[in-house]
């Protein structure tokens, strides 16, 4: 009889020679630049003065304007910057911010950039590379530190150590001067900013202005300064030069002038912040209201089991998801309720709060298995008066000339699917931040969000959630006859569906993720 202590002896073998480079780097704390620090700065805190402790917000439903926002953002800070995301692809978009993020740093601004450790592989050294400027830091969370040289041993490693690859930091933030930051569900690349020919994104961002800026710079440091945040030279095992640097530098310009001369239309919109700056615009068009930035704590990721909820985002929510007593509007673009959700929604729907939940269809979800973990819940939730809307596959069209929730793109671009994460609570207050209705938002990765209190900004959410319910956009999930329908519209005529919309592939994937009970994984 063989046994499987060869193999297993030939993988660690594998995974300690794909690399382990744990060489110590000096890692000291910092805090977030005072707002006064700069001009900038200052001017927000005057904008900010008369409005007595409230902070101002700004809608971007639409891509452009959310990529233009966080291009101004850079080009008007003058002190600090500092960025928090799950997920860095590269692209156009991608090289355009960071080349200026580099000229930022070349005028002194100090830069800080905090990554979820497994979902930039392709950019690592690029990264790391940015960090040989003296004025830029750059680290990792939760970093995977066996095998990081090649993908074959990335991935033994992450097998080796499930728990740890489960549990990601989901956040999104951007933050600049201390005092101008933008919450949402966007991450970096192409596909979340009308950029990528093959598919993109549909999101809410939010221009977040004055004092609750400086409460998402003590969400940053809190995990900057984590014991599980590490500087990604730690995993580099050549250390990047200024030489190499400067080459990086001249790639980015060499990238963007191609791009310039095969995609003008392109390069055209997305460089458009150049020609055209509208950040002074976007800050007279600001809601003010009272808010509260939330956020999970990073050590919720070092929990053994499922973490207490004195670490938790959803605990924050709790008082506005008991407090609803009118209307819930919950827009996600991955709902697994789980056995706790539907006991709550189910609950308040009998209470007679009025219920609207909007999510992918499993045609146009990108991660199909979400929708089995999902899906058995359908039945339950409709049987209570919940409301359930599934967005279709978006085509690039013309749109309308204004933001919305559905994709909004030229005549050629690609197909859409929703990506956005919203609550809607009485037509008062907004959520807007990276949190999806399923568990994995909830006990595995970690979350940031804002909720604001307000009605008009509450309405604008609104607005744009029942937009993306419309029988054109969605299916409206309804039970006939005990049996699950989709009821849509098409050229404007309604028609009812008996079998749920997409591919063999996606109903494979859907099947498999409900047969195999994947659904805490999701």
């Amino acid at each position: 009889m063989i046994t499987n202590q060869p193999l297993l002896a030939l993988l660690l073998l594998i995974l300690l020679s794909g690399g382990c480079t744990t060489a110590r780097i000096a890692q000291e704390p910092s805090q977030a630049l005072p707002a006064n620090d700069s001009a900038f700065g200052r001017s927000v805190q005057a904008q900010a003065a008369p409005h007595q402790g409230q902070s101002g917000f700004r809608l971007f439903p639409d891509s452009a304007e959310a990529f233009a926002a966080r291009a101004e953002l850079i080009r008007n800070a003058q002190s600090s910057i500092d960025l928090q995301y799950y997920i860095v692809h590269d692209g156009f978009s991608t090289r355009i911010l960071m080349r200026e993020l580099l000229a930022a740093a070349n005028r002194g601004v100090r830069v800080r950039i905090l990554l979820d450790d497994t979902t930039s592989d392709d950019l690592e050294r690029m990264i790391a590379t940015m960090a040989a400027h003296p004025h830029m830091q750059i680290r990792v969370f939760n970093p995977l530190h066996l095998g990081r040289s090649t993908v074959v041993t990335r991935t033994l490693g992450r097998l080796f150590n499930l728990s740890q690859q489960h549990r990601r930091m989901h956040n999104k933030l951007w933050l600049v001067d201390n005092s101008v930051a933008i919450v949402g569900g966007r991450n970096l690349g192409d596909e979340y900013f009308d950029a990528e020919p093959n598919r993109n994104f549909t999101d809410i961002d939010m221009l977040s202005v004055g004092p609750v800026a400086e409460q998402l710079g003590q969400c940053f440091d809190q995990y900057w300064n984590s014991v599980l945040s590490k500087p990604i030279e730690q995993f580099t095992s050549i250390k990047p030069t200024a030489r190499e640097l400067s080459k990086l530098r001249a790639r980015l310009d060499e990238s963007l002038e191609e791009t310039r001369k095969q995609n003008p239309a392109l390069y055209s919109k997305l460089m458009s912040y150049t020609t055209q700056p509208r950040l002074n615009n976007w800050r007279g068009e600001l809601i003010w209201a009272w808010n509260k930035a939330m956020w999970d704590a990073p050590s919720k990721v070092l929990s053994s089991g499922e973490p207490a909820p004195y670490l938790l985002l959803a605990t924050q929510l709790e008082p506005e998801l008991n407090g609803v007593g009118r209307e819930l509007i919950l827009v996600s673009a991955y709902m697994v309720p789980g056995q706790p959700g539907v006991l709550y929604l189910t609950r308040r729907a009998d209470a007679g709060v009025s219920i609207s939940l909007l999510t992918n269809s499993l045609e146009a979800n990108d991660v199909p298995a979400t929708q089995g973990a999902y899906a058995p819940y359908r039945k339950t939730l409709l049987e209570h008066g919940v409301q359930l809307f599934e967005l279709r596959r978006q085509s690039g069209d013309t749109g309308h000339g204004r933001p919305r929730l559905s994709h909004k793109g030229s005549a050629n671009s690609s197909d859409s699917s929703l990506h956005t994460k919203a609550m809607i609570f009485d037509q008062q207050k907004a959520f807007i931040g990276s949190f999806n209705f399923d568990s994995r938002s909830l006990l595995w990765n970690t979350e940031v969000g804002v909720l604001v209190d307000d009605p008009a900004l509450a309405g604008q959410v609104r607005r744009l959630a029942l937009e993306g319910m419309t029988p054109a956009l969605s299916y409206h999930v309804r039970l006939e006859n005990n049996h699950l329908v989709w009821v849509t519209e098409d050229n404007g005529i309604q028609h009812t569906l008996y079998k749920e919309p997409g591919g063999w592939w996606r109903r494979f994937n859907s099947w498999l993720s409900s047969t195999i009970g994947l659904e805490k994984m999701l």
